[in-house]
């Protein structure tokens, strides 16, 4: 029997809420970053990005500096922290049960996100999705670096980056009968308009009204 590809954004998809933002908030409530100035960049970098107008490589500089002034060790110890607060409430039962649908069918299931794979890696997990394509921190020595490694996933980019990840396994698109992708966001259409089956999950207003006209299905997680 061929296996069908299930494909998840995260941030408000899976989550009732934003992993990427609400980091941030995080890191500030922990004493870690200066409130005022990154406060009001998270909010600036949040709007850009719901507007469809994010500078991904500024956003990307922001967000990924902080992991370059901390050990892995204690970064990981902080993610536990941040999982248990933040995350956990976050996480839906209806989203368990969709991604628990899909696995008991069979399909390779993959976690496909803007947000990077520091952040996002243990939510795939905790959701039970072995695979995630987040936009990568690059590492030197054990340590990041704050820069991006590679092709950040976003927009265009999370064709790029499940087409390159695909080839890895020695497959494509085109190989899969049925491909799943579900997401709330407009900044997804470039991928959402590849798979046989886009589903609009809690949508933003833009895909709301794309995926009327295309008569894609609209479901609630939350």
């Amino acid at each position: 029997m061929k296996q069908n590809l299930a494909l998840f954004d995260l941030d408000n998809t899976l989550l009732a809420g934003d992993s990427d933002y609400n980091w941030s908030l995080f890191l500030i409530s922990e004493g870690l970053l200066d409130a005022k100035r990154h406060h009001e960049r998270n909010e600036q970098f949040y709007q850009d990005y719901k507007n469809g107008n994010l500078d991904i490589y500024k956003f990307l500089e922001f967000q990924l500096k902080p992991l370059s002034q901390h050990s892995v060790a204690f970064l990981d110890e902080l993610h536990l922290k941040y999982m248990d607060k933040v995350i956990r409430p976050m996480m839906t039962q209806k989203a368990q049960d969709l991604v628990n649908k899909h696995k008991a069918q069979g399909d390779l299931c993959l976690v496909i996100t803007a947000t990077n794979s520091f952040v996002t890696k243990p939510i795939a997990t905790a959701y039970g999705i072995d695979h995630l394509i987040g936009t990568d921190p690059e590492m030197v020595d054990g340590k990041y670096t704050g820069a991006v490694s590679g092709v950040p996933s976003f927009q265009a980019g999370k064709v790029t980056r499940i087409n390159q990840w695909l080839a890895e396994r020695g497959q494509s698109l085109n190989d899969f009968t049925t491909s799943y992708f579900y997401s709330d966001s407009h900044n997804d259409l470039p991928l959402m308009k590849l798979v046989t089956n886009p589903v609009a999950v809690d949508a933003d207003e833009t895909l709301m009204k794309y995926a009327k006209q295309k008569e894609w299905p609209q479901i609630s997680l939350r």
